[in-house]
């Protein structure tokens, strides 16, 4: 049973970003009743893979990847999924105190209880990176009695030298299957990889099995917040 909670809104830049990451802690609030937001910055039109042989081009690759993200949100029992329009690979470029008002205005209609995006500076990413900042300064800003907690996702190389290890572990293996037909919602960019995460559970792959029976986040570390 995870911690109860008024509203989870959970922000990140790509479709599948939260397939990987977040699905099975998402489907769990939902099982629970907690109401979830997922805002969805871009639609992932520059994914690389476009099929072996091609299944879609440049120009048609947004229209898949919005039905894939919008598949997946049923898998989760996703009701309120909010597409917010930006360009893949663009997030890097706009205006921080542009991106900051858009989740602040975000954090004003939902007021979630909980807050989870990448942990900014271990995100990878720069799009991911980009995100991660903005919801840091717009969580930053509010008035401290009504600052959500925050989590992160983080998995650079030096993660865990620099932050440890992860202080929230969820046991989502009531909700693995959920997980996995999240994933494969995303078929266009996780087919291969999806293949071989089913095979390691059928498998009992320790390093299989730890996608779909646990996520793991990084409470936000305010005293060593060097966000600008």
């Amino acid at each position: 049973m995870l911690e109860n909670e008024n509203h989870v809104l959970v922000i990140f830049p790509h479709p599948d970003d939260e397939a990987f990451g977040v699905s099975g802690t998402m489907s769990s609030y939902i099982n629970q009743g907690v109401p979830v937001t997922y805002a969805c910055l871009t639609l992932g039109e520059m994914g690389r893979n476009l099929g072996n042989p091609p299944f879609a081009t440049r120009e048609s690759l947004p229209e898949i990847r919005k039905e894939e993200l919008q598949k997946a949100a049923e898998k989760m029992g996703l009701i309120d999924l909010r597409m917010m329009g930006y360009r893949d690979k663009t997030l890097e470029f706009e205006d921080d105190d542009t991106l900051q008002e858009v989740v602040k205005n975000l954090l004003i209609e939902v007021s979630p209880s909980l807050v989870i995006s990448f942990y900014p500076g271990y995100a990878v990413h720069p799009d991911h990176e980009a995100t991660a900042r903005a919801v840091v300064r717009a969580v930053r800003d509010m008035k401290k009695e009504d600052q959500p907690k925050l989590y992160g996702l983080a998995f650079a190389n030096d993660t865990e030298e620099n932050l440890g290890q992860p202080d929230i572990v969820h046991d989502i293996s009531d909700v693995q299957e959920q997980k996995l037909e999240a994933l494969k919602a995303h078929d266009s960019q996780t087919s291969q990889l999806l293949q071989d995460l089913e095979d390691g559970v059928r498998s009992g792959d320790p390093e299989a099995l730890k996608w779909v029976t646990r996520e793991q986040f990084y409470t936000y570390k305010w005293e060593s917040d060097n966000v600008d």
